[in-house]
């Protein structure tokens, strides 16, 4: 594997990692505030960003040793609405800048697999903006959202609320790979 793409990869694994976590204790933050729904939401996208970072992992099984990932990531949690703003933030970035500038680096250095790595995780970030947007509004307005089960594609980490699809929009897996945040 090339290095840029490799090094992306590594950065994307890393940042996807912190979103992880960040995602729960922010989800902790929520149950404490009583907004179960936040709290559900942010468990669902957790999973997500779960499933990312396994995603570029497994790009990576040709390595062995220490790297370093250097990955944007929000900080500075506080209440929900604050920790809301800061994961819109962070998939701001992830939409607008960080992978688009990996898939073109994997098209350049003709890596498809790590290329569809992002592309599967720049298309489901989207929705996860969209998503904490509309939580976000909520909250603004003193409520807990009104929020139906959460799907989350175990394959791609692709992510909505509602029924999961026949088949996920993203990486074409079947609806018996999604899980249900309810």
């Amino acid at each position: 594997m090339k290095m840029m793409t490799q090094q992306n990869l590594i950065n994307a694994f890393g940042g996807e990692s912190q979103a992880y976590m960040r995602y729960v204790h922010f989800a902790n933050q929520a149950e404490i505030e009583k907004l179960s729904n936040v709290a559900r939401l942010f468990r669902a996208i957790a999973h997500a960003e779960y499933v990312h970072a396994g995603d570029h992992y497994k790009e990576l099984k040709h390595l062995e040793g220490g790297f370093v990932a250097n990955s944007m990531a929000v900080f500075g949690p506080g209440d929900t609405r604050k920790n809301l703003k800061l994961a819109i933030a962070g998939e701001t970035y992830e939409i607008e800048e960080m992978y688009p500038a990996y898939i073109e680096v994997a098209k350049f250095q003709k890596e498809k697999s790590a290329q569809r790595s992002f592309e599967w995780s720049w298309g489901t970030e989207k929705m996860h903006k969209m998503i904490y947007e509309k939580a976000l509004e909520s909250v603004n307005s003193g409520k807990d959202p009104e929020l139906g089960p959460i799907q989350v594609c175990e394959v791609c980490g692709y992510t909505l609320e509602g029924d999961a699809p026949d088949v996920c929009p993203i990486c074409g897996a079947l609806k018996e790979k999604f899980t249900a945040f309810e």
